[in-house]
């Protein structure tokens, strides 16, 4: 199931905000697994029979809501009354959804979990299609009157601006039978994702290879994330020689479930009168379309920097032929290990200039039991926080390693985590569900704060090197890497709303050719070999809706927002934590606007841009020391 869950007022929460990064898994996980490095889902329900009865009264409340049809516009108080029984159902819903998941990502082989999100996908159509008439009934009744409802009743404010969401989108909004059926389209529009999943996660006979030093690598999805950086080349060849040719073997699934998705999101933004999938996206929650096209266009326009970095990383792997599978390993070995406390303390002190509170936040989550922490059998691979349940503290999944990448992990996803409860604090239920748009700038953020801290307390220059050269490959893998996703995502959308068609052989072939710009394969900057092509197969991202176009914006945000935070600009901690206690309380461009990025302008990803340029300045320098 993906996460969009249901809210007959437009606020649509997360399930979790999964994380760019992918945490890679321990080469053995051990026997017995500590209680204290797991999260207590008992705190959302005691056991799976709560569980179990909780979702059957919700069920039995859904059809309580026809009752209220016809009377949203008699009164201030008959249309509070249903929004407040609706908003009971969605917060309880809520609720049963993320345990669902959560429990579900313990051990992706269990048969009752997948079961559990089964049932929870079916109650969320049934749900959708008991509210559909809601917004069409909201829009006959008409801007003026909602307006002076708002003013005639104080207890309506909480609803303000889902209410105003509902009256923008009338032009894409259908009449209270045709929402029904778009409603009970979830019932396979949600499929493509689903079989994906299933796929990729759990069916997939993934390769196992010896490498040189007689070790036994599994080439799972965590396997690949961890061996692919191995010091030994011939090793990384061989990783990604074995690992892309089984995904190779399934190009023609991949090819399927990823053009059915695709279709889907045609479906709906066209049933909507949208003019393209991508209009439809950014409508959700009122982005500029110049957002995204800007970013593609100043990706594409600092290339050159980028290219600069792929040459860097090669004279300092003493390399003349880069290759695709020489981009992971670190610059500069360290040979240093971050076991969990050390992670913690680091991650603490390193948020230190965002204030005491925020400190207090910080470490309170990580003492408590509310991070997934190491790699077990099953357990979904990668990271992410879900914060999603108002009166309920945030959780974070991680695939802790015990390496700087781990403790980077850390930071990221607490601040995500971190994030929700101040929003949760401030806001009401309504209004606390944050965007991607912003929820990936409050974890970059971290990320900068992190770095800084890392470089003050580095014991040697080596030591420096390997976090500078961390930071480059993260603004790779957050800028110019979710960009090239972004544009690749824009690209198949446009073929199938031409009418064209998209089989796996015609999605490598697309990839293939934005792989080769982005890493400068003509200039001699980086060779990409037809292996790799197939690597689109791989994100799980493009069955979320342009979805990852949001890191790349986010770093830009986040790196502008920490720097002023680490110059002491006045008020630069305010307006940033302001910018997180808004949640979701208004268009999330305009919040971040308002806090002085404007993602829709050349700015932010020039700035950005500039600030990989002068780490590489810094690289540069302490390698010119190091000759003398």
């Amino acid at each position: 199931m993906k996460s969009r869950l249901l809210s007959a007022l437009l606020a649509l929460l997360p399930l979790s905000t999964p994380s760019v990064r992918a945490a890679a898994a321990a080469a053995a996980t051990p026997a017995a697994v500590d209680p204290a490095t797991t999260w207590d889902l008992t705190l959302l329900y005691p056991n799976e029979a709560a569980w179990t009865t909780a979702k059957n009264q919700l069920a039995a409340g859904l059809p309580k809501i026809k009752t209220f049809e016809g009377t949203l516009g008699q009164n201030p108080a008959s249309l509070l009354t249903a929004l407040d029984y609706i908003q009971t159902l969605t917060l309880q819903f809520t609720r049963l959804a993320v345990y669902s998941s959560l429990k579900g990502d313990e051990d992706k082989r269990v048969a009752a979990n997948l079961e559990h999100s089964q049932e929870i996908s079916l109650l969320e159509t049934e749900f959708s299609r008991a509210t559909s008439w809601i917004n069409p009934e909201i829009l006959t009744v008409g801007d003026a009157k909602i307006r002076g409802f708002l003013t005639a009743e104080p207890r309506l404010a909480q609803y303000r601006f889902s209410l105003m969401e509902i009256l923008r989108a009338a032009p894409h909004t259908l009449g209270a039978e045709a929402e029904n059926v778009l409603s009970g389209a979830g019932l396979v529009t949600e499929t493509p994702s689903e079989v994906y999943g299933i796929l990729s996660n759990a069916d997939v006979p993934w390769p196992t290879i010896k490498l040189a030093n007689g070790t036994e690598a599994r080439l799972d999805a965590s396997g690949y994330t961890r061996w692919r950086a191995a010091p030994d080349r011939a090793d990384r060849q061989a990783v990604f020689e074995a690992f892309w040719k089984k995904f190779r073997e399934y190009e023609r699934t991949f090819g399927v479930t990823l053009f059915s998705e695709v279709k889907a999101d045609w479906f709906t933004a066209s049933a909507r009168k949208y003019s393209s999938s991508l209009a439809s996206a950014l409508g959700a929650h009122n982005i500029p379309e110049a957002v995204y096209r800007t970013l593609i266009a100043e990706t594409n326009a600092n290339l050159p920097t980028l290219h600069r970095y792929f040459k860097l990383r090669a004279r300092m792997l003493g390399l003349t032929d880069l290759r695709y599978w020489d981009i992971y390993p670190p610059i500069v070995r360290l040979e240093k290990t971050f076991p969990i406390a050390t992670g913690k303390a680091l991650t603490t002190a390193a948020v230190g200039p965002l204030g005491a509170a925020y400190v207090k936040l910080f470490s309170d989550s990580l003492a408590g039991r509310y991070t997934h922490l190491y790699p077990q059998p099953g357990k979904r691979q990668g990271a992410y926080m879900n914060g999603s349940v108002h009166d309920a503290h945030p959780y974070v999944l991680i695939n802790y390693n015990n390496d700087y990448e781990s403790v980077s992990t850390l930071a990221h996803e607490w601040g995500h985590g971190v994030h929700s409860l101040l929003a949760n604090a401030t806001q009401p239920a309504t209004d606390s569900g944050y965007s991607i748009f912003t929820a990936e700038i409050a974890s970059t953020q971290n990320e900068v704060l992190l770095l800084d801290h890392m470089l003050k307390v580095a014991a040697t220059d080596d030591e420096k090197l390997y976090y500078l050269g961390s930071a480059l490959e993260n603004f790779r893998g957050t800028f110019f890497r979710q960009a090239m996703f972004a544009e690749f995502e824009l690209a198949i959308h446009e073929v199938v709303e031409k009418g064209g068609a998209l089989s796996g052989a015609k999605l490598s072939e697309m990839y293939g050719d934005l792989l080769r710009r982005y890493h400068g394969d003509a200039q001699g900057v980086l060779k990409i070999d037809d292996l790799v092509t197939i690597e689109w197969a791989y994100i799980p991202h493009f069955y979320r809706h342009f979805y990852v176009y949001q890191y790349a914006t986010s770093i830009a945000a986040g790196t502008a927002f920490a720097e002023r935070t680490l110059r002491g600009d006045p008020g630069a901690v305010d307006t940033y934590l302001g910018l997180l206690k808004a949640g979701g309380s208004d268009h999330p461009y305009d919040l971040v606007k308002r806090a002085g990025v404007d993602l829709a302008s050349p700015a932010p990803y020039r700035a950005l841009v500039a600030r990989m340029n002068s780490i590489m300045d810094q690289i540069e320098a302490i390698l010119a020391r190091q000759k003398k």
